[in-house]
């Protein structure tokens, strides 16, 4: 970090995250994806390919949006294209609809309810919804809003923990999480705690 535009993403991010994604689908059965930042849609679908990973995240999918590294477009055009020229229409796309650490128009924002339109239909197969910054929880309402503009299954991406999983699993499919199983509780700087994992999945199972 600062992250870099997508444009601006190298070989060697590409070719090192591959190789580190084909060691981890080797040592177990879980699920994998890629998500590289800042809306690297065809680095991850790259990674992903070669490796063996099941999804990618993309951020930004469908609209423009202005954040720290500046103005990044939406990646669903481009992306799409990539990833049927890789043969890889198997890896599925999570997209964020109303993205952190950003706005989505100079001087307003449209509804969140259009944005969750606008990533479906640009073939989003699992939509995300996020608090305003990593690590900060995810509002139920704007599950409940984005539920209201799209029918695709849809994950909090942001600030679920033991504390909001009842809450959150009320309205939402499944959740990603990184900073809550943390010894610090924050995205970087530590690493993760067994006994956070493992109180946040009893919560999890408890209100599924």
């Amino acid at each position: 970090m600062p992250f870099l535009k997508p444009n601006e993403i190298d070989f060697e991010t590409v070719g090192g995250m591959s190789v580190i994604g084909d060691r981890i689908r080797r040592a177990s059965k879980l699920p994998l994806g890629f998500n590289i930042v800042a809306n690297a849609a065809k680095a991850s679908l790259a990674c992903a390919r070669a490796s063996g990973a099941q999804f990618v995240r993309v951020n930004q999918w469908a609209n423009a949006y202005v954040a720290n590294e500046g103005i990044v477009e939406g990646a669903a055009a481009r992306a799409l294209r990539y990833r049927k020229m890789l043969s890889a229409e198997d890896i599925a796309i999570l997209a964020d609809v109303h993205v952190k650490h950003g706005s989505h128009a100079i001087v307003g924002d449209r509804d969140i309810e259009d944005q969750a339109r606008d990533v479906e239909f640009f073939g989003a197969d699992i939509l995300i919804a996020t608090g305003t910054r990593t690590g900060h929880a995810t509002a139920s309402s704007e599950v409940e809003n984005i539920r209201a503009g799209a029918n695709n299954p849809i994950l909090v991406g942001s600030g679920f923990s033991a504390e909001n999983a009842a809450e959150l699993l009320a309205v939402a499919d499944g959740a990603i999480v990184g900073s809550s199983v943390k010894g610090n509780g924050k995205m970087h700087g530590d690493k993760v705690v067994l006994e956070k994992v493992q109180i946040l999945m009893d919560a999890v199972l408890k209100n599924r």
